[in-house]
């Protein structure tokens, strides 16, 4: 019984990091449309899904904020912060971010299909994309988890 959940759990793994961003366009922060599929992922890209009512998710990106800048000098990656809030909370997301001073890009998907497309279940969920295939995905946050984030922005800069 242990071999078939770790097998299951090894395909699924491997099913996920093989996976290509779907093609589905999203509204960004200032309601341009933009298909996810087609985002450079040349370097790596940084996804972080995220709601403005998941108090884990505002402590990851705003500690991720005071690392930042910091984390560009060093590495090339670009980030997008992809709120799942609905049509009832997405009016909060400009506020919040405005007040946090977060310098992502900010992906609006309202309707929650890039979340559905990806199975993404709950937030805050994050996926690294490199060269067109998600390399690396983490469920929930715990203090430290930027540091694993930052590792693999690191691994992959040194594979260019």
């Amino acid at each position: 019984m242990e071999k078939i959940f770790s097998t299951l759990l090894f395909l699924g793994t491997c099913f996920l990091y093989s996976q290509q961003l779907p093609n589905v366009s999203i509204e960004n922060i200032s309601g341009h449309k933009i298909n996810v599929s087609q985002i450079d992922s040349s370097k790596p890209v940084i996804m972080s899904f995220w709601a403005t009512w998941c108090l884990p998710c505002m402590e990851e990106l705003t500690i991720i904020n005071e690392k930042y800048e910091d984390w560009q000098k060093e590495n090339k990656f670009t980030m997008f912060a992809v709120s799942t809030d609905d049509a009832r909370t997405v009016s909060k997301v400009k506020t919040v971010v405005k007040s946090k001073g977060w310098p992502y890009t900010i992906l609006l998907d309202t309707n929650q299909i890039l979340k559905r497309a990806l199975n993404i279940n709950s937030v805050p969920y994050v996926i690294i994309v490199y060269k067109g295939k998600i390399v690396y995905s983490q469920v929930g946050y715990y203090p430290g988890d930027e540091d694993e984030l930052i590792a693999k922005i690191r691994e992959y800069n040194g594979m260019n």
